[in-house]
C-alpha cells in the first residue's frame, strides 16, 4: 500500500517536471518570434497625381515638394513626378 502511494507521488513529480520543461521551451519559442504589428488603416485615401489613382495614405510613398506633400502609388510614379518638376 505504501509502495503504491510512493509510486503515485513519484509519477506525479515526473509528470510535473515534464510539464515545467514543456513550458520552458514553449516560452523560449514564443520569445524568438517577431511581434506582429497590428496596423490599423486610417481610412484616409490620397491621390497619386501622376496616374490619378487613389490609395490608402499609409500605403503611399510620400514626397514633400516645395512645401506640399505629394503621394504616389509606386517609385515609378514618384520619379515621373520629380522628373517633370525639375527646374530647367
Amino acid at each position: 500500500m505504501i509502495i503504491g502511494l510512493i509510486r503515485i507521488i513519484v509519477y506525479g513529480l515526473i509528470a510535473y517536471l515534464i510539464y515545467l520543461v514543456y513550458r520552458f521551451f514553449k516560452a523560449i519559442n514564443q520569445g524568438s518570434k517577431q511581434p506582429q504589428i497590428n496596423k490599423q488603416p486610417s481610412g484616409i485615401m490620397v491621390k497619386d497625381e501622376t496616374c490619378n489613382t487613389y490609395l490608402p495614405k499609409e500605403d503611399a510613398i510620400k514626397v514633400q515638394y516645395e512645401g506640399t506633400d505629394h503621394y504616389f502609388c509606386s517609385q515609378e510614379c514618384k520619379q515621373k513626378f520629380l522628373s517633370s518638376h525639375k527646374p530647367q
